[in-house]
């Protein structure tokens, strides 16, 4: 299970803050379930992954910058968080390069080609 919370500047701002000691707008955050001292104790059949929290603002002026539709941004958001819950990361210069093949890739399966575009903050 994953949840999506689409929200504005000053919310992501407010999270970023409260979650990793930034005090800035980010366009995208990924809360996971499967991380920390406590793990969830579910049944078997849930499988909880976590939070995808995206900033609809960012995105839509991501979007302008990019030359995109506010749709492929939000879709390469959404992607680019679930990525992280699943363990993926841009720490690095091979990590980074990873994640974005990935997300190119899915992408691409969904019929929403990706031409160009630089990393995410989260």
């Amino acid at each position: 299970e994953l949840s999506v919370l689409l929200v504005n500047n000053a919310e992501i701002r407010r999270l970023n803050k409260r979650w990793r000691g930034i005090d800035a707008p980010t366009d995208v955050l990924a809360f996971s379930q499967r991380e920390g001292d406590t793990p969830l104790c579910l049944p078997a059949e849930i499988d909880l992954l976590g939070d995808v929290v995206i900033s609809v603002e960012q995105a839509t002026q991501q979007a302008k910058e990019r030359g995109k539709c506010v749709n492929e941004e939000l879709a390469w958001l959404l992607i680019h968080g679930t990525l992280h819950l699943l363990g993926y990361d841009h720490l690095t210069g091979s990590q980074k390069k990873r994640m974005q093949t990935r997300q190119r890739e899915i992408l691409a399966e969904l019929g929403l080609g990706w031409q160009s575009r630089g990393g995410s903050s989260a």
